[in-house]
This record gives structure tokens, sequence and C-alpha cells, in this order.
């Protein structure tokens, strides 16, 4: 069986493909993860895990992107999401496409996600021909800005996420975006 087929694209160790119904209770249980969800308000409920899938997917028919499930290629076993979505809070970078992660935690320091980022930066710039991606997190979140850095993105200021404002811990941001605009 040739398993290169299902995906949309592969890097060294990771396939990318859309969303199925059958990624709801993985991913619940990756959202149920405290350490993975520790730079984000709140822990999604089945509903709400299953209302994201269900996004992305639309997503995906109507853009050609979304946050990919991504699985391991020499296993075929699903570790999360790795991908584009479109942001469109108000911001005074939005609209704007960015790239984000969130894999198994017991799946982490094996450079999975700086590998899916690249991969999936290497796809927006490459084949989808997007401008600019950017990349926001919790100022305190210093693994996801590691990788920010590490994939090339360029810190462009902290801000205040409007989605976060009432959260003390989480509400001051990094905006990392690439560097090949000219402006």
């Amino acid at each position: 069986m040739d398993s290169k087929k299902k995906y949309e694209f592969t890097s060294e160790r990771l396939g990318f493909r859309n969303w199925d119904l059958s990624d709801i209770d993985e991913m619940h249980a990756i959202n149920s993860d405290e350490k993975v969800m520790e730079f984000f308000p709140g822990i999604p409920t089945k509903e709400q895990t299953t209302e994201f899938i269900e996004r992305m997917r639309k997503q995906f028919r109507d853009k050609g992107f979304c946050y990919f499930a991504v699985e391991r290629l020499d296993n075929e076993a699903f570790i999360g999401f790795i991908g584009l979505s479109e942001q469109t809070y108000e911001a005074d970078f939005t609209p704007c496409v960015d790239i984000g992660w969130r894999i198994k935690s017991r799946e982490w320091n094996n450079g999975f996600a700086s590998e899916g980022a690249a991969r999936c930066l290497d796809y927006a710039l490459n084949e989808l021909k997007l401008e600019n991606v950017y990349a926001i997190a919790p100022k305190i979140n210093r693994k996801s800005e590691h990788i920010m850095t590490k994939i090339g993105l360029v810190k462009q200021y902290e801000f205040e996420h409007p989605l976060l404002i009432k959260n003390n811990r989480l509400r001051t941001c990094v905006l990392y975006k690439t560097k090949n605009d000219i402006k």
C-alpha cells in the first residue's frame, strides 16, 4: 500500500492530510492533555473539538489549506495537527494566515513540530504562493517561539491578544512573520 497517496504532502517523517471525522477522539485526547494545553485559556470539550475539525475540513475545501491532521510516516500514527489557518480576530495584522501546531506530548522533543512547521511554511510560500505567513503565541510560550525562529520567521512585536485580553497570564502575545515582506 502506498500510504503517501492519502497525504496532501509529506516531510521526511510526517504526512499531512485533511481531517476525517474518525480523528475526533484522538484530537480530543490531545486537547484534554493539560501539558499540551498549558498556553491556552481552557481545555476544549469534545463538541468544541468536533467543531474545530469541521471548520478545518471546510477551510481545506474552500482554501486548500488548514491546520492539517498529521501522521508519522513510519507507523501512520496520528500525532495532532500542524498547518495553516485564517485568522480574522480584530488586530492590525488580520486577516492573515497563521501557522500553528499541536501534537501529542509523548511525541514532543522529536523535532516533529519544527519539521512539520518548516514543511507547511514551504507549502504556503511555494505551492499556495502566499505572500506572508504569521505565527502567534503567548509570550510565555517559549517552546513555540523557539520553533518560530527555527523555521525562519522574524519577530515583529508583542501585542495584547483581543481574544485573551481577560487572561493576565496569556494575553501578551508575540507576533512572528515570514521575512519575505519588503515593505
